[in-house]
């Protein structure tokens, strides 16, 4: 139970940045007894609005200093905040000290995420926005959480006056407002480090990340398991398009499944400058089709594999007009996702009201950004962090290897194939013609299965197709498979010690075969 001070009254300390429904609150505080003290900003708000709130520098019987940068820090206020109740000796000492309790801190913080977050913003300008006294206030109060009531999200303001109304402000109430407390400082202190550390130092001695609930999820993976999902708020001034920026224009909600699978078709279209359609299922590409006419692009991408393609996911990297959104919906999908939509195809999408249309924005908006967004994947007991696979298109180095180049048409075949492995389960092979996905093979221990499975999807059309292997052929029998299925040419990282081997192979069949010296594991 709180103790009351000397003066019969109960007191609360307010500053907060984020000023929504300040004024209410002090109002309902006061009502129910409190005394409020408050700085800067705030007191000239609570003023305004006819509030009786006094000064801390009253409480502290010393004024602020240095500008502002010290005002809460001080005996009076972080007595009155740590001490124990139900502590003889505390109690005696404040006694002793004409301390008296501070039985409630409503503060929330500096706005240093958006200060950061204008364009040219200095480090002197952030420096000054980082805030010293309130997250000490705030981890004192949630310290002691027993005794002291800490508010950081207005949120809670009317629930807790409602409890305090109806002398319900529980332990558990407490332990949960003194836990989101606590993650509060700890949110606002890894933004500060991620932007004192900067975009060069991708893997620092000890990392924490920032994430904030979007929502919560259905179901995970399969219905038994719980999910939610979290956006990463590492980068606050993220401008690129993701599955936190992506605008839900209609449909069901999406779920757990729904979220990687659209993850990974944003990153597909969003790799390829030319008008390109992504058909997705399980994560993998199993249609993928660049076109100057997207309604072509489209076909092709679905002629891929139109079996898979049934209940997956549609990415596109231009506007969706009404003629594409009339091929589209003569297909059962799950998702569609482009960076607009006419009026004319919203108005029949709108007639499918299970499928979920996503509206991504400029795809090209901030794309220098994700270099700087490391992947993470969790393991049992940890993360591993690496950067994400980039590789811009004039970066592709293409080594001829063979007796035979590859024709004009090849080379751009190989070269659309060479982007589009690299999103596909390893071991991976594609088999491309027209600038299309027309057999692909994923996921497989061996590589030469995946080349099988490739050229049994693409049947007839392998004749005259190229091949892109994400990593390079451990033996001859992948590059003899592709050769007698029909392939003409061929592109992957070398590497291995059958090199020669294969390239004799390539040789053998009159194939074209180009050495990258990259690969693309995808696991």
């Amino acid at each position: 139970m709180t103790v009351e001070n000397n003066t019969g009254k109960k007191r609360a300390i307010i500053s907060v940045s984020d000023k929504t429904g300040v004024v209410d609150f002090a109002n309902g505080l006061v009502q129910q007894g409190y005394e409020i003290f408050s700085t800067g900003g705030t007191k000239q708000t609570l003023t305004e609005a006819g509030v009786s709130v006094h000064s801390v520098s009253d409480l502290t019987g010393f004024p602020e200093i240095l500008e502002g940068r010290v005002k809460t820090l001080h005996p009076a206020v972080h007595g009155g905040i740590l001490a124990k109740r139900d502590k003889a000796s505390h109690m005696a000492e404040l006694d002793a000290q004409q301390i008296g309790l501070i039985d409630l801190v409503a503060v929330n913080l500096y706005p240093f995420v958006q200060t950061i977050s204008k364009p040219g913003v200095s480090l002197d300008t952030a420096l000054e926005n980082i805030d010293i006294g309130g997250p000490t206030m705030i981890r004192a109060a949630a310290k002691n959480f027993k005794h002291v009531l800490v508010v950081v999200d207005p949120q809670d303001y009317s629930r807790l006056l409602e409890l305090q109304a109806a002398g319900k402000v529980s332990e558990e109430v407490r332990h949960k407002l003194a836990a989101k407390a606590f993650q509060h400082t700890a949110t606002y202190d890894t933004a500060i480090a991620t932007y004192l550390r900067g975009p060069a130092e991708h893997f620092p001695a000890d990392m924490t990340l920032s994430l904030h609930k979007v929502q919560d999820l259905r179901y995970g993976e399969n219905p038994h398991q719980l999910a939610a999902f979290y956006e990463w708020k590492a980068l606050p001034d993220q401008k690129f398009s993701s599955m936190a920026t992506l605008k839900q224009l209609q449909g069901k909600e999406l779920s757990y499944n729904n979220i990687l699978d659209a993850d990974g078709a944003l990153a597909v279209v969003r790799d390829f400058s030319a008008p390109t359609v992504a058909v997705i299922k399980h994560t993998n590409p199993c249609g993928l089709a660049s076109h100057p006419d997207l309604l072509v692009a489209y076909e092709n991408a679905l002629a891929g594999d139109p079996l898979s393609a049934y209940g997956g996911i549609v990415a596109v990297n231009r506007v969706v007009d009404l003629a594409l959104a009339q091929q589209i919906v003569a297909t059962f999908f799950e998702v569609l996702i482009a960076p607009e939509f006419t009026e004319g195809a919203l108005g029949l999408l709108k007639k499918k009201k299970s499928l979920r249309v996503l509206a991504a924005g400029d795809l090209n908006l901030g794309v220098d950004q994700l270099a700087m967004n490391p992947a993470l994947r969790q393991v049992t007991g940890g993360f591993l962090v690496q950067t994400p696979d980039i590789l811009p298109e004039r970066d592709l180095q293409m080594q001829v290897m063979t007796q035979r180049e590859p024709t004009l048409e090849e080379v751009t075949n190989l070269q659309f194939a060479w982007r589009a492995v690299k999103h596909i389960k390893s071991n991976a092979i594609v088999l491309v013609k027209n600038h299309a996905i027309v057999g692909m093979g994923a996921g497989q221990p061996s590589r030469v299965d995946s080349v099988k499975i490739a050229l049994n999807k693409a049947g007839l059309k392998a004749k005259g197709s190229v091949l892109a292997s994400d990593a390079f052929f451990p033996k001859v029998d992948g590059v003899e498979t592709a050769a007698l299925g029909g392939v003409t040419a061929i592109i992957q990282p070398g590497g291995s010690i059958s090199d020669t081997d294969t390239v004799e192979t390539a040789i053998q069949y009159n194939l074209a075969m180009v050495f990258t010296g990259r690969r693309h594991f995808k696991h």
